[in-house]
C-alpha cells in the first residue's frame, strides 16, 4: 500500500482552490452568463499580480478575479492584446477582455478600440463596447470631454443614454480609495460608485496591479451591470494602469 507522505515547511499555508459562487437560476431575457448578477449589489475586482511586471515593468496581458462581497469567485478575466501593441501603445492600446463564468464558458467580451489620448480636444474619445453574449451588444461605455473631470455615460443596446460615471479632479490615490461615482442622467443623486482601492504603497510602486470595488442598485438591469463593470476595466487601464517602474521604461 502507497502511503502519501507530505511536508509542511512552518508558516507555509498550502494554497486553497476558490469558492465559486453558486448559479442561480436564469430569469427570462437575461443574457446567458449575467444571470450571477442578479443576485449581486457589489463587485470585486482583483488584478493578479505578474511577476515579470514587477522585476522589469514589461507590460503583460491584465488578468483579474471578479468576486462578489463575501469573497466568491464570479468571472475570472482575461485581457487579449499582442505584446508590440501593448509595449508601443501602453496603457491607451485597444483590447479585447474576455470574462469567463466558473465553468470555462466565455459569457461577456469587452473591446476597446484605439483611440487618442489626448484630453484637450473633445474627438476619438474613449469607449468601450460590451458585448453578452459575445457579438451581442449589450452596452456601451463613452467618454464624455470635460476640461478637468474624468466622466463618461453608460449606454444601453439602442446607444441610448441610461448613467452617467463622474470622477475626482485628481486621480492619485495616496493613502486612499479615488471614487467614481455612478449618477443618474442629471446628475442629481448617486446611484452606485467605482472605487480604486488603495493597495498599500509597496504595490502601488512596484506594480500596476489594482483592486477595484463596483456598486449598483440590486433592481438594476444586468445588461446595465455588465456594462458598469465594464467601466470599472476601462477606468483602469485609462488612469491606473501604468506604475512608476513601467513609466521609467518609456523615457
Amino acid at each position: 500500500m502507497e502511503i502519501s507522505h507530505r511536508i509542511y515547511v512552518s508558516g507555509y499555508v498550502p494554497p486553497q482552490a476558490p469558492v465559486m459562487m453558486p448559479v442561480p437560476e436564469r430569469p427570462p431575457g437575461c443574457p446567458p452568463g449575467l444571470e450571477y448578477l442578479t443576485q449581486i449589489d457589489q463587485l470585486l475586482v482583483h488584478q493578479k499580480m505578474e511577476l515579470i511586471e514587477a522585476i522589469f515593468g514589461w507590460e503583460t496581458n491584465n488578468q483579474y478575479i471578479v468576486k462578489n462581497s463575501v469573497g466568491q469567485q464570479v468571472f475570472l478575466a482575461a485581457e487579449e492584446t499582442d505584446f508590440c501593441t501593448r509595449m508601443v501603445c501602453g496603457s491607451m492600446r485597444s483590447f479585447v477582455l474576455h470574462l469567463q463564468d466558473n465553468t470555462g464558458r466565455v459569457v461577456v467580451t469587452l473591446t476597446r478600440p484605439l483611440k487618442c489620448s489626448s484630453c484637450c480636444f473633445p474627438c476619438c474619445l474613449q469607449e468601450l463596447e460590451v458585448q453578452a453574449p459575445p457579438g451581442s451588444p449589450v452596452g456601451y461605455v463613452m467618454q464624455n470631454w470635460h476640461p478637468y473631470l474624468p466622466k463618461f455615460t453608460i449606454k444601453n443596446e439602442r446607444r441610448e443614454a441610461v448613467l452617467k460615471i463622474v470622477g475626482p479632479f485628481c486621480d492619485c490615490n495616496c493613502c486612499s480609495d479615488v471614487n467614481f461615482e455612478v449618477m443618474s442622467l442629471d446628475e442629481a443623486s448617486v446611484v452606485g460608485r467605482i472605487s480604486k482601492q488603495w493597495t498599500g504603497m509597496e504595490a502601488e510602486m512596484l506594480t500596476d496591479a489594482d483592486n477595484f470595488g463596483v456598486r449598483f442598485p440590486m433592481d438594476l438591469d444586468v445588461k446595465i451591470k455588465a456594462v458598469i463593470l465594464g467601466a470599472c476595466f476601462l477606468i483602469d487601464f485609462m488612469y491606473f494602469e501604468s506604475s512608476p517602474k513601467q513609466d521609467s521604461h518609456h523615457y
